[in-house]
């Protein structure tokens, strides 16, 4: 898989985690899903936000704090689709 695709697939992970549970993955949970080792898919992670990608990692961590439009963190911001309120907008 080119460095691209990896990319893209890390990002649809990362987006389609927050949309069904609310809550961004690991890096070692992305590793798992791009077949690496836990190192690799922390570097593939900085790798996709260093890229450009609406997001960020909360400051001196591996943890992801915002992939947009949603924030890992509680915000004001409270989305509610059908009924169930399980995101936060940035």
């Amino acid at each position: 898989m080119s460095k691209t695709e990896v990319l893209n697939e890390t990002f649809h992970f990362i987006f389609n985690r927050m949309v069904d549970t609310g809550q961004a993955p690991h890096y070692t949970e992305i590793a798992a899903e791009l077949g690496v080792s836990p190192e690799d898919g922390r570097k593939t992670m900085h790798t996709l936000f260093e890229s450009g990608v609406y997001g960020w990692l909360f400051p001196n961590t591996d943890f992801i704090a915002s992939f947009a439009p949603f924030n890992n963190q509680p915000t004001q911001f409270r989305v509610t689709v059908e009924g169930e309120q399980k995101w936060f907008a940035q």
